[in-house]
């Protein structure tokens, strides 16, 4: 199995809340992109929390969204450096590196939380905490993730943006 390296953090002086995915999809590593993958909520769900128009944002350039997210104290990372992997299912990760968290807080000096998507994220919620910040769970935006509907993901992540002071 080839080794696959993960995207750098998606971060800025600025950022308040970062959320932390497991590993890009395979969609995502191709594209270089966080949440590459079309049928992926995270942007959708994004969109909607801060009232962006859903498909002129899904259709800007990623740069665009990068900066349209930081430039609501948004940033975005992966708790694995590295893996082996087959596909893009987090149950098929294999010998992880997890990413030098640390090295966050002279990144993100205005760093508040930490918004695990996923359980697989979530695994990693002591190293987080480690920093002492609050860390929270959120179901993963992840189109395996089908047990959850559109509309309660969005809740649920709603009252974290809202819960942060991040949204009205």
């Amino acid at each position: 199995m080839t080794r696959l390296f993960g995207l750098p953090p998606l971060v800025a002086a600025n950022t308040q809340l970062l959320v932390l995915g497991s590993f890009p999809g395979v969609a995502s590593l191709a594209a270089q992109q966080y949440y590459g993958h079309p049928r992926n909520h995270f942007w959708r769900i994004l969109s909607a929390i801060f009232g962006a128009d859903e498909d002129t944002l899904c259709a800007s350039s990623y740069e665009y969204r990068s900066n349209w997210l930081l430039s609501h104290g948004v940033g975005v990372w992966d708790v694995y450096a590295s893996c082996e992997r087959e596909g893009s299912l987090d149950t098929k990760i294999r010998l992880a590196e997890v990413n030098d968290f640390a090295s966050l807080r002279p990144r993100c000096p205005q760093l508040r939380a930490v918004a695990h998507n996923g359980g697989e994220s979530f695994r990693h919620a002591a190293q987080l905490q480690a920093l002492g910040l609050p860390v929270l769970r959120l179901p993963s935006t992840s189109p395996a993730n089908a047990s959850w509907s559109f509309e309660r993901k969005l809740a649920a992540w709603r009252e974290v943006f809202e819960h942060f002071g991040l949204i009205n």
